[in-house]
């Protein structure tokens, strides 16, 4: 009894992140969570599938996978600071994106990293966690607004429309950069047949290999490899072909 009563004293006095911490984390009742689901309710739902995709990806491969599922809840809390310029938080067709200079864009998209690094300190996150949220996106290039801008004549500085890094410096980091860039882009993929999926998977890791944004996460290519067929696995279970029933079908058309 008494050592349950002073652990929370241990964990924040030596900063070690417990079992018992990460359970409270994952109560969806946490200040954090519930003011992303009120402000960011696209967000939320997307970081809850991030989480999905990242605990089974860390189980495939050894990692933590507990740490990788909580940590996913909290990634993107940043973006509850502007949360419609966020796509998933969009409504009606309206874009502010399509108000403003793409380098501005670029601006407000980097900046979710570091503004949900400050939320995440003021609120007591530990540090495993607010690393997560700074790498998340490692130093990746914010394409559609780096091109547009060049399309647009502007003056263009590629490191402006890169997220400021750090690259992800763990296992658990480096699957949880993955699962974002997966679960976001699938949800827009039209071919979602199991061939479809793993195409665009292998694609979409490939491009973040390419980039050199898993180079400090310690993934050996034979662990990517479980992490890609685990994302497979999971994605296949959320988008799984309708079987269609005939007589069922008839009778809903003649009713």
């Amino acid at each position: 009894m008494v050592s349950l009563a002073v652990l929370p004293y241990f964990e924040d006095y030596f900063e070690i992140l417990t079992t018992m911490k990460l359970l409270e984390l994952s109560d969806f009742s946490h200040t954090l969570l519930k003011q992303m689901l009120i402000k960011a309710p696209g967000t939320f739902h997307h970081s809850i599938m991030v989480g999905a995709l990242a605990e089974g990806a860390a189980e495939s491969i050894g990692a933590n996978a507990t740490f990788a599922r909580i940590a996913s809840y909290y990634h993107d809390i940043g973006k509850m600071k502007r949360p419609e310029f966020f796509v998933e938080n969009q409504r009606d067709g309206i874009n502010p994106h399509n108000k403003i200079k793409p380098s501005l864009s670029a601006l407000i998209l980097t900046s979710h990293t570091k503004d949900g690094y400050i939320m995440g300190k003021e609120n007591k996150l530990p540090k495993e966690i607010l690393d997560v949220i700074l790498e998340h996106h490692g130093t990746t290039l914010t394409q559609y607004f780096y091109y547009k801008a060049l399309e647009n004549g502007e003056e263009v500085v590629e490191s402006n429309f890169r997220y400021s890094g750090p690259k992800p410096r763990t296992k658990e980091s480096g699957i949880i950069l993955l699962a974002d860039t997966v679960e976001a882009a699938t949800r827009t993929l039209e071919n979602k047949s199991k061939e479809g999926i793993e195409n665009f998977i292998r694609y979409l890791v490939k491009s973040k290999m390419d980039d050199k944004q898993l180079s400090d996460s310690d993934l050996t290519l034979g662990e990517i490899e479980k992490v890609i067929q685990s994302f497979i696995n999971t994605l296949q279970g959320v988008y799984h072909e309708r079987i269609k029933y005939p007589k069922m079908d008839e009778k809903i058309k003649k009713n």
